[in-house]
């Protein structure tokens, strides 16, 4: 039997990273997407996961636009066969409160964090579908569960990842694709370590485990969810905040 193949959106980021090694250790052939402005930073990229031992595709893709999702999926079946396991991991923010927030952050916000997650799975849900497998995971987030101050964006869009995935669950359960999400709350990558150490204090202080998370706490969990055997888990969430947020 041939590899399953594994396309993580967001794949050189610092969730993506560890996703891609942990499906690269269960056996996938795995592909990483990523914006195709960081050409360079995704050619770097994978010259260092090769010196680690991880053979990962890299592909470009504008998760916000469709024709560009669907080129994408063309090119990675081509190459590497059908995909089974899609990770719908790319987002972006573009903080501000409402009433300073520019339509067009608004819009891109959406368009990436959500629309993207449509756009992707559009491509590849029907082949999953007919094949008898398949996996949806998409990265949601604790604020799309609690809401964030000047995030009406970014918690509208992850909020909508939740509806989004209990519907196309119950499209794909008879199918054998089962969608599920993971709400990560803090995790320490670049991103969130640049933050002014002295507000970062102030995010670990509201943690209830008292530390931010490490990316492959996130990755352990897609991990679980990608593998054959989570067949019976389907429309929920997984919630990975250190207690931030319980629901």
């Amino acid at each position: 039997m041939s590899k399953r193949v594994a396309v993580v959106t967001g794949g050189i980021g610092g969730l993506g990273t560890p996703m891609c090694r942990t499906l690269h250790d269960q056996g996938r052939s795995v592909a990483a997407a990523y914006y195709p402005a960081e050409e360079d930073k995704a050619i770097e990229w994978r010259k260092q996961q090769l010196s680690d031992g991880y053979d990962i595709a890299i592909y470009p893709v504008d998760i916000g636009d469709y024709d560009s999702c669907a080129a994408l999926v063309e090119k990675i079946e081509n190459d590497l066969g059908a995909i089974d396991i899609l990770v719908n991991n790319a987002g972006i923010t573009r903080d501000a409160p409402l009433k300073k927030m520019e339509k067009s952050n608004w819009d891109a916000v959406i368009q990436t964090n959500l629309t993207g997650a449509f756009n992707m799975a559009k491509q590849v849900f029907d082949k999953m579908a007919q094949n008898g497998w398949g996996r949806v995971i998409n990265i949601a987030s604790v604020n799309g569960q609690k809401g964030q101050f000047g995030q009406t964006n970014y918690s509208a869009a992850k909020a909508g990842l939740h509806g989004f995935t209990k519907a196309l669950a119950q499209e794909g359960a008879r199918k054998g694709v089962t969608v599920n999400t993971i709400s990560p709350g803090y995790v320490g990558t670049e991103m969130v370590m640049a933050i002014p150490e002295k507000v970062r204090d102030q995010i670990v202080a509201g943690i209830p485990i008292g530390r931010l998370a490490k990316p492959e706490e996130i990755a352990r969990a897609v991990g679980f969810l990608a593998d054959d055997e989570a067949g019976y888990i389907t429309g929920a969430d997984f919630s990975i905040n250190g207690g931030i947020y319980m629901h």
